[in-house]
């Protein structure tokens, strides 16, 4: 279990706020790996060692692990008790974005945040506070709910406006009845970091997963001067720019190098802003 507190220890001692993002489909890992007894394991394991002295999180995409049936769980699982074992540091990230009527959500909680024993999970607010409340019945662990996602969809509903209030901004509100900075994240996506200020506004003190740096062309420089906090509060997903920067047996040398490239940014960052 790992506490707000413990979070920006990690942040400062690393001086990094970088979350790889564990999106290892089968399909695009190195083929010299093609033969082990599972492929995605051993390119998990290889990336999390390449990287853990610049992370400060790890984020399997749930859905790269489902689409495989029971070979994926085992996968998933392995990799999990492989980063509780070696690097109980770092915060370990479910991104399964579940969210369901009350009973449902205690099973999906039961399943990531005991069974499979994550730090945390994504959840999709808009079934409301008794699809969301079970997940926050677990000490220690933390919720990290959609709020403002990257993708160009989001315009579809997240931004509809009543009396004034955005959606996404009403779920910011709700949500301080639900949890507060000690158990409750929010997820913001990059590609909306100029949407931030107004955020940090409604939130001024909780932690938020930003994913979309990288890849998706999120701006890591806007993400800081909108986001950051007195106690950083960013945790900045990268996934496909890291762990697939490289096919070759080189691959997880070439993580590792483009994990530094945006640990050193993130630090002159937390040095502009008078973080660490």
């Amino acid at each position: 279990m790992i506490d707000y507190n413990q979070l920006f220890e990690q942040i400062k001692r690393k001086k990094s706020f970088l979350c790889v993002g564990l999106d290892s489909d089968i399909a695009k890992i190195p083929q010299h790996l093609q033969t082990a007894e599972d492929p995605v394991f051993e390119f998990n394991k290889a990336i999390i060692d390449a990287t853990a002295k610049v992370a400060i999180a790890y984020k399997p995409n749930i859905a790269f692990y489902e689409s495989r049936g029971l070979a994926g769980w085992q996968s998933l699982e392995k990799t999990v008790q492989y980063i509780k074992a070696i690097y109980p540091e770092i915060f370990t990230i479910a991104d399964a974005k579940r969210g369901d009527i009350g009973n449902t959500s205690q099973m999906y909680a039961k399943a990531f945040l005991e069974t499979l024993d994550f730090d945390s999970i994504t959840v999709a607010p808009y079934m409301g506070e008794d699809s969301v409340t079970p997940f926050l019945q677990y000490p220690g662990k933390w919720v990290i709910l959609l709020a403002l996602t990257s993708n160009k969809g989001a315009f579809d509903f997240q931004f509809f406006e009543n009396s004034g209030e955005k959606l996404y901004e009403k779920v910011l509100k709700k949500s301080q009845d639900w949890g507060d900075k000690q158990n409750m994240m929010y997820v913001v996506g990059a590609t909306k970091a100029e949407m931030l200020g107004g955020i940090r506004r409604i939130v001024p003190d909780h932690f938020l997963l930003v994913p979309g740096v990288g890849a998706q062309g999120g701006s890591l420089e806007e993400v800081a001067k909108y986001g950051m906090n007195a106690h950083c509060g960013l945790i900045v997903n990268s996934s496909r720019g890291i762990i697939f920067a490289d096919k070759t047996e080189h691959f997880a040398e070439r993580a590792a190098e483009e994990a530094c490239k945006l640990q050193q940014d993130m630090m002159r960052l937390l040095a502009e802003y008078g973080v660490c």
